[in-house]
């Protein structure tokens, strides 16, 4: 019998990469963590960093977007054709 492990390839939610951000930051902050450890710890930050700065333009195209749309469904005076 197999078992099959599939691993997670979403990206985490933009508050929780924020967070585990804000906690990477604080542990090399502290300056007690061996280089090795230090460079993961980096490493991770950054992708979270790139991860949280593309979740933020999405959000901003989407704001975009809606307030285009919004725009364009703005109640207009009706001019009518037919003959009084």
């Amino acid at each position: 019998m197999s078992v099959t492990v599939t691993e997670k390839t979403t990206a985490p939610a933009f508050e929780d990469s924020l967070t585990e951000l804000e906690a990477i930051v604080s542990e090399m902050e502290s300056g007690d963590l061996p280089l090795n450890v230090a460079l993961e710890k980096f490493e991770r930050g950054i992708k979270l960093s790139r991860l949280s700065q593309q979740a933020l333009e999405q959000a901003e195209q989407k704001v975009k977007i809606l307030l285009n749309e919004q725009d364009e469904n703005k109640l207009r005076d009706f001019n009518s054709t037919a003959e009084e």
